[in-house]
């Protein structure tokens, strides 16, 4: 999405993908604001996926790809984790 290959597209058919790239850019804003190393983000959603997205048919459909948040916060140096990747996130942060 990031990269203009791919499209976020609202139930009633409207391109959003402008939005999720502005939200996208205000998480990298806020992250680097605030020193942050680390982010712990849902997988799923085109926002925040960190290891699959679902496609937005609502039929359980996924593909592996990060979303727009988590693909910007991770070409900037932050590590992103799923709730699934709890503990190594956890064990990062007792170093």
């Amino acid at each position: 999405m990031l990269s203009g290959d791919a499209t976020v597209i609202d139930a009633d058919g409207q391109d959003v993908t402008a939005i999720y790239v502005q939200g996208a850019q205000a998480a990298l804003a806020l992250a680097t604001q605030q020193g942050c190393q680390y982010a712990l983000l849902t997988d799923g959603s085109p926002s925040c996926g960190v290891s699959f997205i679902y496609d937005g048919s609502f039929t359980g459909r996924r593909h592996q790809a990060d979303g727009a948040a988590a693909a910007l916060l991770r070409q900037h140096g932050i590590q992103v984790f799923s709730p699934e990747n709890i503990c190594d996130l956890a064990a990062l942060m007792d170093r």
